[in-house]
């Protein structure tokens, strides 16, 4: 038997890097483990750059990115409808303009109601806050804290100030992309656009993509593709349903306790749960706050407890049966994308923190698994949830 020659006491064992110019050799009085540190350093410093390089030119070109990804978001929700009506023999063209009018006819509906609401509540909702704040400040100034008005007025500037300057971050995105009508429209025509394109020719869109990459890596990069926009067509498809429980357990709590403005907190539930874990809690807030304006602290009591046992039902059944068949990312993930995105993009980066690391997180994994090598197109088990590969 050979036995292994030793080296030398305190000498190092040479280590030879794989991605090294021929002939070099490692200092040998540098340890081993400082050799695979530097080889693993300088990779991830390399990846991490080009990462923060990536995210720059997103957030610079966020006028047209956040119009695209929302026509993504639109346009895996009315897909797989376009594609249903097709099937019943239905011209492409009417099924992409009943998809698309419908889908506007709805959304413009649920503002228009908001809106009426809030205009007709608007007086009264006025009177009864200054009212409620007037009782709170008699309060506290008969309290044995013994404050004075001078105190209390100091308090309320200083609250509003922290108020203002705290959520400055998150309404940056809403506001860089919103901060002129100009850049309102021309987000709206360029998601518009995009939303009729995609469902119009989607899947030949997807092929010239494709087409631009080497031809040895055409099929990793199509079933990646195809994995992801499965995923996402699920993801939005369960959101919805999630935010619709959501909005209709607040709402019809909210009714039960005689609160006004049902439908406005409603319509906010439903949009706010597109924000995973701190959207809807947001939002419900809104309803405690018109509960303890109106009706008194009791019912705010009430109401407080009804949205956290929607956030209970949500979070203990919904998320993990649900929107855990969909998204395969641990909860803390999510938590903590939403932060990053609200604080790299504001209201629109927490809004697609979620989708875009389900989706990465598939397609990163249908490559590393390399199932493209033997299945042209991703099936259900190379995704996170059941169904069929369709056609972006």
């Amino acid at each position: 038997m050979m036995r292994r020659s030793r080296l030398p006491r305190g000498a190092a064992e040479k280590v030879t890097d794989p991605s090294a110019p021929s002939g070099w050799a490692p200092d040998p009085s540098v340890p081993r483990g400082m050799v695979i540190a530097g080889a693993w350093s300088w990779r991830v410093l390399l990846v991490v750059a080009v990462v923060a390089v990536f995210v720059w030119l997103v957030i610079q070109l966020r006028i047209i990115v956040i119009p695209f990804l929302v026509a993504l978001l639109v346009s895996a929700l009315l897909v797989p409808f376009s594609g249903w009506l097709q099937r019943h023999r239905w011209p492409k063209w009417v099924a992409v303009v009943v998809s698309l009018v419908g889908f506007l006819v709805v959304v413009a509906g649920l503002f228009t109601l908001v809106v009426l609401q809030i205009v007709d509540g608007w007086p009264m909702l006025r009177d009864r806050s200054v009212a409620s704040y007037g009782e709170l400040k008699d309060f506290l100034l008969a309290s044995p804290l013994h404050l004075t008005e001078g105190q209390l007025n100091g308090y309320v500037s200083d609250a509003v100030a922290a108020l203002q300057q705290d959520s400055q971050p998150l309404l940056r995105g809403a506001l860089s992309i919103g901060s002129t009508a100009g850049h309102v429209g021309a987000g709206l025509v360029l998601m518009l656009f995009t939303t009729i394109f995609l469902l119009v020719g989607g899947g030949e869109i997807w092929r010239w993509v494709v087409r631009l990459f080497p031809r040895a890596a055409r099929e990793a990069v199509d079933g990646a593709g195809r994995a992801g926009w499965l995923t996402l067509t699920n993801f939005v498809k369960v959101q919805i349903f999630v935010a619709f429980v959501d909005a209709v357990g607040i709402g019809l709590g909210a009714l039960l306790l005689g609160l006004p403005l049902v439908a406005p907190i409603a319509i906010a539930v439903f949009l706010g749960s597109f924000v995973p874990v701190v959207g809807a809690v947001a939002t419900g807030a809104i309803a405690v706050v018109i509960a303890l304006v109106y009706n008194g602290w009791v019912v705010a009591l009430l109401m407080l407890a009804v949205v956290i046992l929607v956030q209970q039902i949500e979070g203990h059944l919904l998320q993990p049966f649900v929107m855990g068949s969909a998204v395969k990312v641990h909860p803390l993930a999510v938590v903590f994308a939403v932060a990053a995105g609200a604080l790299l993009a504001g209201i629109p980066g927490a809004l697609f923190a979620v989708p875009v690391i389900a989706v990465l997180n598939v397609m990163i994994g249908y490559v590393a698994r390399g199932s493209w090598r033997t299945t042209p197109r991703p099936t259900s088990a190379d995704v996170t949830s059941p169904g069929k590969a369709t056609d972006v």
